[in-house]
């Protein structure tokens, strides 16, 4: 089949590696670079699906003459590339990620572009094509007016998904479908003085379908699958099958190419649109546009050293699929709360990353919190294992601790940086752990992580332990005896 993509491409680039211990300057990760690999994104990741399918893939789009460009043109190898005049800068999306789990992304040359040239080859593209798929980044190659009069003409003939972006122009009229996800349908829709909530999909949908003229509207909502609305006809909510998700990235472009596919072989829309929900849960399953064949840029190995990335906070963090539970009922000593395990279970079913740490912390101090929000920057959740009253006594001596249990968990869940936590009453932390089985274990100590006597419980599940340095001059034997002075 023959299928032209028309939209705008982005340079996704992965640095991949992995994270033992934090820096000593800030309480932020270091991650220790095994690899880095640069893959086309945006119009770019759906025009390489389809051709990784089997198609005949044009791709119309405006192409940079940077160092970004060219490692777009590499990976796009197998992709008839025909691009407009240059734009610079290539947009570039850098995400590091420790191990599967995504920590932070840095965006590069992402402001609003002028409208791209096109050229006859690019319209001709679209006009021969069997099947087209509008990706639209809001980088103006669908503001471009010979591309939208060849999409008009296209959309009489053949079928065409549109795939909008809030910084993007608006679809032509004629369209087969438009896939906005939740927040932009209902973005768009309350932008048009529509006044709607999450449970006003529909409404929200019913408005898009007049105001954009399209045949359908395909709202995508994640794990709840889709809703699906076509003028004078129902609604039809089409589940999505149950995935283990480490990386949404990608879904919305494999949904689209293939509804665009699934349409371009005659099917119905309603089948089409299932078998593109389906398509999409299978794509995140198996990793998500980062799992697709990428080239090494730098790759550890025995003869040249690892690089280094000290990750540090940064408001471009991406938000996480994380639970909060928060103001937990404690339970008596010795016993596990309920809710901090079905926290840890929750958040792995959804392929996140479960951080736990523990300690008495009677006196919360400014050390406590910078170990806190650390360790809570390493995963989706952060469950801290508090000794109880008795346990802190036979560690501490008869005069501790010096805040009851009750307030010191308290005092814990008022940290933004804690989701649970979990009182136990032995010496150690170990049965804790064994019914939690978290992903990462963190504590403070100027050892190495193997030293940790946690270590070898942890990597019974392959979970790991990760230390961080203390903070000098702040402690609670400090702060007590500070307190007895003025007392």
């Amino acid at each position: 089949m023959r299928i032209t993509v028309v939209g705008d491409v982005l340079l996704d680039v992965d640095i991949n590696g992995a994270a033992t211990r934090l820096s000593p300057d800030a309480p932020v990760p270091v991650v220790d670079v095994a690899d880095i690999r640069r893959r086309a994104g945006g119009a770019g990741l759906v025009a390489t699906v389809l051709a990784q399918d089997g198609h005949d893939v044009a791709l119309v789009t405006a192409v940079s003459d940077d160092d970004g460009a060219r490692h777009l043109r590499r990976a796009l190898a197998g992709v008839s590339v025909l691009a407009g005049a240059p734009l610079a800068p290539t947009p570039t999306k850098t995400r590091v990620r420790i191990g599967t789990h995504p920590v932070v992304r840095f965006d590069q040359g992402c402001a609003p572009a002028p409208v791209p040239s096109s050229t006859g080859e690019m319209l001709a593209a679209i006009a021969s094509a069997d099947a087209i798929v509008v990706a639209d980044y809001g980088r103006g190659i669908t503001a471009n007016s010979d591309v939208r009069a060849a999409l008009a003409g296209a959309a009489r003939h053949v079928p065409v998904v549109w795939d909008p972006h809030p910084a993007g122009s608006e679809p032509v009229e004629g369209v087969a479908v438009v896939t906005p996800n939740l927040a932009e349908a209902l973005a768009s829709a309350k932008a048009g003085g529509l006044e709607t909530s999450r449970t006003g999909v529909e409404e929200a949908a019913l408005y898009l379908l007049d105001k954009w003229g399209s045949g359908a509207v395909l709202v995508t909502r994640g794990e709840d699958g889709a809703l699906l609305l076509s003028a004078g006809e129902h609604a039809q909510g089409i589940p999505a099958p149950k995935t283990t998700v480490s990386d949404p990235c990608g879904a919305g472009d494999r949904l689209a190419g293939s509804l665009a596919v699934q349409l371009g072989l005659g099917l119905g829309l309603a089948q089409a649109a299932t078998r593109a929900v389906e398509d999409a849960s299978a794509f995140l399953a198996q990793g998500g546009a980062a799992a697709l064949a990428a080239v090494a840029e730098v790759a550890a190995s025995d003869e040249a050293p690892k690089a280094s990335l000290v990750v540090e906070p940064s408001p471009v963090v991406e938000p996480s699929p994380v639970v909060e539970l928060k103001g937990l009922e404690l339970v008596d000593a010795g016993e596990l709360q309920p809710d901090s395990v079905q926290l840890a279970r929750a958040v792995r079913s959804r392929g996140g990353t479960v951080v736990a740490t523990g300690g008495c912390f009677d006196l919360l101090h400014a050390g406590h919190a910078r170990t806190l929000s650390a360790a809570r920057s390493m995963g989706d959740c952060l469950i801290v294992c508090l000794n109880s009253d008795e346990s802190v006594r036979r560690l501490k001596g008869a005069h501790r601790p010096i805040v009851s249990v009750d307030d010191r968990a308290e005092l814990l869940l008022a940290l933004e940086c804690v989701d649970a936590v979990l009182v136990f009453d032995e010496d150690t932390p170990e049965a804790c752990l064994s019914e939690l089985r978290p992903d990462i274990w963190v504590k403070g100590g100027d050892y190495t992580p193997d030293e940790l006597p946690e270590a070898r419980l942890m990597a019974g599940w392959g979970g790991r332990c990760v230390t961080v340095p203390f903070h000098p001059a702040r402690s609670t034997s400090g702060l007590a005896a500070a307190l007895a002075k003025v007392s």
